[in-house]
């Protein structure tokens, strides 16, 4: 159970350092930004205790609140996708799945990993972009901006799970 929490604290820090220090220097097309460190709702576990992963999920976020100065934005879409991750999980999981399954292209198959991966994206970016941009007032440019940033996320992931997956 430590090399397991010290594995998690590895890879949190490793994900927020590389979105702080790398991703939030790129822009797709002048818009969307990657954002990484959302993989780690990803990988967690099916079994998970929710309160577990509901304070993975705002740690990691209140990290990224730190260092990139967006205060509450990224620990609040994070908390909110961690709250959705194990019910979706169970929703996705192959029926005959363990119930201790963690989530991968080989575990679940490409298709309901995917789709898996898609909605949490999605949610997450729903929830960070709607709390950056807190208006209406320019809802196409905030539209605009988390479409890219989602699309930019997704293959920034799916690449990550390809090298994951030859491990």
């Amino acid at each position: 159970m430590i090399v397991t929490l010290l594995k998690r604290l590895y890879i949190v820090l490793l994900l927020v350092a590389f979105q702080v220090l790398v991703l939030n220097h790129m822009q797709l097309f002048g818009y969307g930004t990657p954002l990484i460190y959302v993989v780690l709702l990803l990988y967690m576990p099916m079994g998970s205790m929710k309160a577990g992963v509901l304070l993975w999920g705002f740690c990691t976020g209140l990290l990224v609140d730190i260092f990139t100065n967006t205060p509450g934005v990224a620990s609040g879409a994070m908390t909110f996708a961690a709250l959705i991750q194990q019910p979706l999980l169970k929703v996705m999981a192959p029926r005959d799945a363990a119930e201790d399954i963690t989530p991968n292209m080989a575990n679940m198959g490409k298709w309901n990993y995917v789709r898996y991966m898609m909605i949490i994206y999605l949610i997450h970016h729903l929830v960070y972009f709607t709390l950056e941009c807190f208006s209406l007032y320019h809802i196409a440019d905030a539209a605009l901006l988390m479409v890219a940033s989602w699309v930019s996320s997704m293959l920034l992931a799916l690449l990550l799970e390809s090298f994951r997956k030859k491990k």
